[in-house]
């Protein structure tokens, strides 16, 4: 799953008539760099959660029969934030484990990895943790050798969610549909025990400000 339903306010004005993962990095759009990486590993069957100017994006990506996958599209009224857009797409995406991916970020993570985590006990999930922007300096969560996460305690650094994981549905089975943040369940499903988690020190850009999507747009147009 690709969230792309957000409005982007810290991008405006881009995002008043473009929405944000239709903005251009390296001569692309955001959303594409994802949708090629999918596909690459294989993966045939996407579902991309859409709200602000979503037509655009539907319009945009099809069928995905470019791509060679299936593109199915859960549509909000108004945007559910990450935990309510995932809820709202449940029945779209199986009962198996599957990969969330947000709209707004770039990286180099090989996804493959993930592909260890097909077998996820239910109401779990695994997420892809990076070095701390300078945006965020202080980090998500903490992580073991093991990789088990835990609460960062105040005054401590840990590591960023990276914006990618595999979840399962039961993940999300106690909550009522609507609008509802991630952070919420990944605290008391940490304090559970139920979430794991890897370390990834490569490229990796949260697309939050147009500076920001300026940078990315420099290093991937001069990358090869």
């Amino acid at each position: 799953m690709i969230l792309a339903a957000g409005v982007g306010e810290r991008m405006r004005p881009l995002t008043e008539h473009t929405p944000k993962p239709l903005l251009e990095a390296g001569g692309r759009p955001l959303i594409a760099w994802h949708i090629e990486a999918l596909a690459a590993l294989g993966l045939r069957e996407l579902v991309i959660n859409v709200s602000h100017l979503a037509g655009q994006i539907m319009d945009w990506c099809g069928d995905g029969s470019r791509w060679g996958v299936r593109i199915s599209y859960s549509l909000e009224p108004e945007p559910l934030e990450t935990a309510g857009g995932i809820h709202r797409a449940l029945p779209l995406l199986g009962d198996a484990p599957f990969l969330v991916l947000n709209g707004d970020v770039w990286t180099a993570f090989p996804l493959q990895r993930l592909l260890a985590q097909r077998n996820l006990a239910p109401g779990s999930a695994h997420l892809v943790l990076v070095d701390n922007p300078p945006q965020h300096p202080e980090g998500d969560f903490c992580m073991t050798a093991g990789g088990s996460l835990s609460a960062r305690p105040a005054g401590t650094r840990g590591l960023t969610y990276a914006g990618i994981g595999v979840y399962t549905a039961g993940f999300f089975a106690d909550m009522a549909p609507g609008k509802l943040p991630l952070r919420p369940l990944l605290d008391a499903a940490i304090a559970a025990g139920r979430v794991s988690g890897e370390h990834f020190g490569g490229p990796w850009t949260d697309v939050g400000t147009p500076q920001r999507l300026r940078e990315l747009d420099v290093l991937l147009s001069s990358s090869p």
